[in-house]
């Protein structure tokens, strides 16, 4: 039986409201997922019902709202540490997304364990927040920032990443799944290379979070951060799991309240973690909506969610090689569905634009990822990004788009 046939795609499509809109009068065919995903209506009501039920700040109030909206909130802590199957909800810290999650342990484990000449090492593939917060510490404390190279294909070259693992590297950092080409790292093999050595591990899970089962225990890295928004969940949400060691000896990185035992002018003591590194107001309603994305998932089940996602890849993977002049970046042989590329002749936004205009929302630009486009000798691609609430249809929609607006810019 095919992927179609079991997968009732139609039911799925009809818990995303968003995607019944038209586009400048035509029907909505969204392939942007990689920069945010829709949201179904049980999420969407997981917010609406926060603010309308049970609006109040969280472990400040012994009133029943406050007991609620805490009870919610730690709820999401505790939907996220089963989802990722970490060995204590006290390994996850709530943060705005794996932005915030790794300017928290750039800053407050990385940095007090810089030195000069040290240095941190990345990958040619990283988004900005995989590089940036790394080049920030690494300029205060006089180390350096490295980077393991990949090949044509877009698959990291593991055994220039192990040699590159020498005594002066105090953090590794690399993406589970590239927001430009889907390609997977093998990320049980980098820890373990990284174990070996005595070197922590820090993994970008965004991307791979929304297409495939995490467990942290058995990848065998030191530190992991996703992003809610590319999961279902609201914007401003995401998490850090890291191990407890690890925790608690990392000092704050925001102060103000809730991450505090005492306050005194002669000195502050702090809360244990994960409360030491959630200063100030959270984004409670977010986090409602995080325990109902998690919800909607397991209830979907990643086996049939995957098996549709990679049954998209391949169709629209095998039309676009169809396409005289397109070359695709990234051909790995384990990705994710997200097909980056280029058609000769054309430039990358001319041909967003114009396919905005039929309906179609594609991706143009460097995708946060400039020293990968300099890699490929390119300022910009064009990126379709596909999520399991896609179609078939829609790729040849998608296609046949891309073949009519080829034809306007030759």
């Amino acid at each position: 039986m095919s992927t179609q046939a079991t997968f009732d795609i139609q039911r799925i499509r009809a818990d995303f409201p968003l995607l019944a809109r038209t586009v400048h009068g035509k029907p909505l065919v969204y392939f942007d997922n990689a920069n945010t995903s829709q949201k179904p209506q049980a999420v969407i009501e997981a917010v609406d019902r926060h603010y309308r039920e049970h609006n109040a700040n969280v472990s400040r109030a012994v009133h029943l709202l406050g007991e609620e909206a805490t009870a919610s909130y730690e709820g999401a802590r505790d939907a996220l540490a089963r989802f990722i199957h970490a060995p204590s909800r006290n390994e996850v810290v709530l943060t705005s997304g794996t932005t915030q999650a790794a300017n928290l342990v750039a800053y407050s484990f990385a940095l007090p364990r810089l030195r000069a000449g040290d240095a941190i090492l990345t990958t040619t593939m990283e988004h900005h927040a995989n590089i940036v917060p790394w080049q920030l510490v690494a300029a205060r404390a006089g180390a350096t920032v490295k980077a393991a190279p990949i090949d044509e294909r877009g698959e990291l070259i593991v055994e220039k990443f192990v040699e590159l693992l020498t005594p002066e590297v105090k953090l590794a950092c690399v993406t589970h799944v590239s927001n430009v080409l889907g390609t997977v790292n093998p990320i049980r093999e980098l820890a373990r290379a990284c174990r070996e050595r005595g070197i922590p591990l820090f993994v970008d899970g965004s991307q791979a979070m929304p297409h495939r089962p995490v467990d942290v225990r058995a990848l065998g890295c030191d530190f992991y951060a996703l992003t809610g928004h590319k999961m279902l969940a609201p914007t401003g949400t995401g998490a850090l799991w890291a191990k407890k060691e690890h925790l608690d000896a990392m000092p704050p990185f925001f102060g103000g309240g809730e991450m505090i035992r005492e306050v005194r002018f002669s000195g502050t003591t702090f809360a244990e973690p994960p409360h030491r590194f959630e200063a100030g107001t959270p984004n409670i309603a977010g986090f409602a909506g995080v325990g109902a994305a998690i919800a909607y998932v397991e209830a979907l089940g990643f086996d049939a969610l995957r098996a549709h996602e990679h049954a998209l890849l391949d169709h629209a993977t095998a039309q676009l090689r169809e396409i005289p002049g397109l070359r695709i970046f990234g051909e790995a042989g384990d990705k994710e569905p997200v097909i980056s590329f280029l058609v000769e002749g054309a430039q990358a936004t001319d041909l967003a634009t114009l396919l905005d205009l039929e309906g179609v929302a594609v991706r143009s630009g460097h995708h946060c990822a400039h020293p990968l486009m300099q890699f490929y000798g390119v300022p910009a691609t064009l990126r379709a990004s596909l999520a399991f609430y896609n179609t078939h249809e829609e790729v040849d929609a998608f296609v046949a788009a891309l073949l009519k607006v080829r034809r306007l810019l030759r």
